[in-house]
């Protein structure tokens, strides 16, 4: 086991690596200069220059990428452009609203998907297995920023029970856990868990009915085993390609809130990259991807080795 981890590990390396280097090249090949949104109209070319050389984007790209990464290696990703303020702080900030949210709906995601899941693929072609799928095929079809908008029509507008934007009372980004706040978390909670439990119903059901056709499960039932203890088989047969799944799903709730975040104002990652991308602030666009890059991989890791010790074949393979 620890052989395997290791080389999960050394694997790892390289993928930070180009992760890094594509986040770099992407970002400086976007039309248009960075500096734009600090200059006045008439600042001069020395100005221009000045500021220019104190952001380091007078230098070649090659040594631009070098000293970022071994800022950041070191904690440093550099000033935003727009604020003037430190990006790792503002990406944490960001990140902690992005990480509770993204918990908040996986939970809400993963149980009602595993659930439905389940019943799915032990009640295959009955009509609660046709309710599950339909549920399921209309929580992956359906746009998620189109049902935020649905949601807070519905439950903002007209029956006034939950709030439609924002993070805390007037505005407010300061997190508290109480009644107060987690009103706030409903409804983009509920809006980014309806795909992944699509996708994990239909992920569960199938492995599920494919593994009660297999002859194991017969045996067991043949030697006089309880349908409990089958069951118990059958969901550890199906864990470690769930847990695949689920993983990649909590990696990309964690990376791809943007349009959820957006329509509900909520002050985490996604709305970062919105502003940044419309204020062109290098540092703080390229400190947010690289960021929520880390935690996509560093997730995967934790779920190869999740796997591993769920099913030892992975781990001898």
């Amino acid at each position: 086991m620890l052989a395997y981890i290791a080389r999960r590990i050394v694997y790892v390396i390289p993928i930070i690596i180009s992760v890094a280097l594509v986040c770099f090249l992407l970002v400086h090949l976007a039309p248009g200069d960075p500096l734009v949104a600090v200059l006045p109209a008439d600042a001069s070319q020395e100005l221009a220059a000045q500021l220019r050389a104190s952001y380091g984007f007078d230098r070649p790209l090659p040594v631009q990428f070098g000293l970022w990464v071994w800022k950041a290696l070191h904690g440093d990703l550099g000033t935003s452009i727009a604020t003037g303020r430190p990006v790792l702080g503002e990406v944490m900030r960001a990140v902690s609203n992005t990480v509770m949210l993204a918990i908040t709906a996986a939970v809400v995601g993963f149980t009602l998907g595993l659930t439905l899941g389940l019943i799915a693929g032990y009640y295959r072609n009955t009509w609660v297995d046709k309710v599950a799928t339909s549920i399921a095929v209309a929580g992956v079809s359906v746009p998620h920023y189109w049902l935020g908008i649905v949601l807070v029509i519905i439950f903002s507008v007209q029956l006034n029970w939950l709030p439609a934007v924002g993070a805390g009372p007037g505005g407010s980004n300061a997190w508290s856990w109480d009644w107060t706040h987690l009103r706030y978390l409903v409804l983009p909670a509920v809006t980014m868990a309806a795909i992944p439990m699509g996708i994990i119903t239909r992920t569960v059901r199938a492995l599920t009915g494919d593994i009660r056709s297999q002859d194991f499960v017969e045996a067991l039932r043949a030697k006089g085993m309880r349908e409990t203890f089958v069951f118990r088989h059958v969901v550890r047969n199906a864990a470690p390609t769930a847990m695949a799944v689920m993983g990649l799903q909590l990696g990309y709730m964690l990376g791809g809130s943007i349009l959820i975040e957006t329509v509900f104002s909520w002050p985490g990652t996604g709305l970062l990259l919105n502003s940044a991308i419309f204020q062109r602030d290098l540092p703080l666009l390229q400190g947010t991807i690289l960021v929520l890059a880390l935690f996509f991989v560093l997730l995967n890791l934790l779920v190869d080795v999740a796997q591993a010790m769920i099913d030892p074949r992975i781990s001898r393979s």
